[in-house]
């Protein structure tokens, strides 16, 4: 089976086109949970660059230190590499190990989410369903490689390997367990799962369920598949891969418990306000959308104006208006008084203005009277309009 095709002096491999596909495909899958949940999803495309170099780095770093026996038996050691450094970087001649890219990821992902102030957790339940339907793409680049399989089997869904990809001992054996498919499959089921408890229990979860649950699935999957793996990772005579998984699978499993018992009032409290109260990160969020709200905001010049006058009317007003002649604000009016003051108002407003403005002339009482009674008294002698 060809492994990939040559452009010039460049070679093109399927396993690396396979990866960056499934990276493609996760990245869509995130980019839709976050949109989901009302989050920007352009911030997926733009951390993830740095989350798919980060992750093959970690996992070729686990696989620098945690080689298979087929690679010890052929030379391919943790010493070997640490003294030709050069060799670590040939990644086309296959080692990548999916834990250290997970842990690379997630570093990348503290980092970046630390660096525009965002939840970690909250990104990281976005972006573990999408991990995993990465996982179940990639896992084919496997299949191309002939690599990652499982024991001898006469099953109809097993897969042959040809000679020269066989391990030692097993020279003469055809037909294996096709355990790359089996972690894809896996894989695939994990992320619909998390879609749909995603959405079944969203009301009831925490930022960061979402991504315990993933730790949980894979590492549970994972362990057991490797009862089946030929060509296992030992590390002081224990398989490191599956002791791992073991070690992850079990405290995520404790973290999520005690998240939903013992400290389930603090998450709650946190991220879930009740009875009106509102989080430290929502009253900033208000205040900060008052500021933007009123930033540049000033009065009209008109509106400056039409106060600074309102004022000065006051003041020159109600100095001259005596203080039983102001009916309280608190005090009801019976009707004959409402129609005693509507009177006294509107009827001899220039008897009025002639007791209270002594000094101003007969031409300026019919400004005066206009502008403060509204209308003209009948036994007036200006012609009307």
């Amino acid at each position: 089976m060809p492994q990939g095709f040559n452009i010039g002096p460049l070679t093109i491999r399927f396993y690396a086109i396979l990866i960056i596909i499934g990276a493609i495909a996760g990245a869509w899958l995130a980019a839709r949970q976050a949109k989901k949940h009302g989050e920007d999803s352009e911030i997926i495309i733009d951390m993830l660059p740095w989350l798919l170099i980060a992750g093959i780095i970690g996992a070729r770093i686990w696989h620098v230190f945690t080689p298979s026996a087929s690679n010890i038996a052929q030379g391919v050691t943790t010493e070997n590499y640490l003294k030709n450094p050069i060799e670590i970087l040939k990644m086309w001649n296959g080692g990548l190990g999916i834990p250290g890219g997970v842990i690379g990821g997630a570093l990348a992902l503290i980092i970046y989410t630390k660096a525009r102030k965002l939840n970690f957790w909250q990104w990281a339940d976005f972006i573990a369903p999408g991990l995993l339907i990465g996982q179940a793409v990639g896992r084919w680049g496997n299949f191309i490689n002939q690599e990652v399989y499982g024991r001898p089997t006469d099953l109809p869904w097993a897969i042959t390997i040809d000679p020269r990809y066989r391990i030692a001992g097993f020279e003469h054996v055809e037909k294996y367990h096709p355990l790359f498919l089996y972690e894809s499959l896996l894989t695939l089921a994990g992320a619909l799962i998390l879609i749909w408890i995603d959405q079944k229990y969203r009301d009831k979860l925490y930022k960061g369920d979402i991504f315990f649950g993933y730790l949980i699935w894979y590492s549970t999957a994972r362990f057991f598949l490797e009862f089946l793996r030929l060509d296992p990772s030992p590390v002081n005579g224990i398989n490191v891969n599956q002791t791992s998984m073991l070690v992850i699978g079990v405290l995520a499993l404790i973290i999520l418990i005690l998240r939903h018992t013992i400290w389930s009032d603090s998450l709650a409290r946190k991220e879930h306000p009740v009875n009106g109260q509102k989080s430290d990160q929502d009253e900033s969020k208000i205040i900060l959308d008052e500021d933007i709200l009123h930033e540049g905001e000033e009065p009209g010049s008109e509106e400056v104006e039409a106060e600074e006058e309102l004022a000065e009317t006051e003041e020159e007003i109600l100095p001259l208006i005596d203080d039983d002649e102001i009916p309280d604000e608190t005090e009801e009016l019976t009707a004959a008084e409402e129609d005693l003051l509507s009177e006294s108002l509107l009827e001899e407003p220039q008897d009025w203005t002639k007791e209270h403005l002594p000094d101003l002339d007969d031409e300026e009482l019919p400004e005066i009277r206009d502008e403060y009674f509204g209308e003209k008294p009948e036994d007036d002698d200006e012609p009307t309009s």
